[in-house]
């Protein structure tokens, strides 16, 4: 599709699922006794896990129940046109074979498969659109990793402190960020956009103070590899094709642009298994009234497990969605 192709389709999606899944969903909220009281993919940082500690998670990564043809059916059975999946997010590791770094669940995994692959076959097979999510600036498996140039209030810990690793690499003095921008962000962004077919959007997330060259960098990448491939303004410094609100908040007002909430169906992004007030199935449905009324769609998230499952509640949830709106 053309850009504004993609746009007009955009605008009339209305609903898609989100999906939060990496080495985090392995710990399901706890490390050593302790529990995240926020979001679970932040436990490594919550936590300062050591790198030698956090990256053993890889070794123990197979998540034998992931089927990626029947996350594909039930998003289409819940009235949802679009799905959106972390191929990287902040803790470095990549759910898709990357010949930049082997941290990821194809060479650095007992499961050995690609999961980017094999979604965007599923959905390619089902006639489903695929967005990807990737982690541009924060990532806490590298050294040169941003996030380190001002302290912030959230950071997953209550208290200010740096987005990024700094008890690895506390000598933010020595960072290099365009070390780490050259050599994997940006590669990594080209093989997402290069190896998967068409993708109807690259998500990016917690741009900070990463600086305006970097942005349009990959926001030109974007336009050059795919054409018709949306970009959220979360890449940072004034860009994007459409605006994505903050977290699980909604638009205040209408708009004739494109617009984009995304809403938990608990309280977690990534899977926390003690973490069940979810949402129900009358609630999600009232929230996707309120958000298509304000002409945006809902982008709805589940944390599968370290196995590669849907909570059954959020299973359950779905369904009773996609029955509530006659699919």
């Amino acid at each position: 599709m053309t850009l504004e192709q993609s746009k007009k389709w955009f605008k009339e999606a209305k609903f898609g699922l989100m999906i939060h899944w990496g080495l985090y969903s392995l710990l399901e909220g706890e490390w050593k006794g302790q529990r995240m009281h926020r979001e679970g993919e932040w436990t490594m940082h919550r936590f300062e896990v050591p790198l030698s500690e956090y990256t053993k998670l890889a070794k123990v990564f197979n998540p034998v129940y992931f089927d990626a043809e029947e996350w594909v059916k039930l998003a289409k059975d819940a009235g949802m046109e679009y799905m959106v999946i972390t191929s990287k997010h902040h803790e470095g590791f990549c759910l898709f074979d990357s010949e930049v770094d082997d941290y990821n669940c194809k060479k650095g995994t007992p499961f050995g498969r690609d999961i980017i692959g094999e979604l965007a076959e599923a959905c390619y097979k089902h006639d489903f659109k695929l967005g990807l999510y990737y982690s541009q600036n924060l990532d806490w498996h590298e050294p040169n990793g941003g996030g380190c140039g001002r302290k912030q209030v959230h950071c997953g810990r209550g208290v200010e402190c740096h987005w990024g690793n700094t008890w690895d690499f506390p000598d933010n003095d020595k960072k290099d960020f365009r070390q780490y921008f050259e050599n994997k962000a940006k590669p990594q962004v080209k093989e997402i956009l290069t190896k998967y077919g068409d993708i109807c959007l690259i998500w990016f997330d917690t741009p900070l103070d990463m600086p305006m060259e970097y942005s349009d960098i990959l926001y030109k990448m974007v336009r050059e590899y795919q054409p018709g491939c949306l970009v959220n303004t979360r890449i940072g410094n004034g860009l994007g094709d459409y605006r994505s609100c903050g977290d699980n908040m909604l638009p205040e007002e209408y708009s004739d642009e494109l617009v984009e909430a995304p809403i938990t169906l608990n309280h977690t992004w990534g899977y926390k298994s003690f973490d069940q007030d979810w949402k129900s199935a009358e609630t999600v449905c009232d929230i996707l009234e309120k958000c298509n009324s304000k002409g945006a769609n809902m982008l709805l998230n589940v944390g599968p497990d370290g196995l590669g499952r849907f909570p059954a509640p959020a299973t359950d949830i779905l369904r009773e969605v996609g029955k509530k709106l006659g699919k």
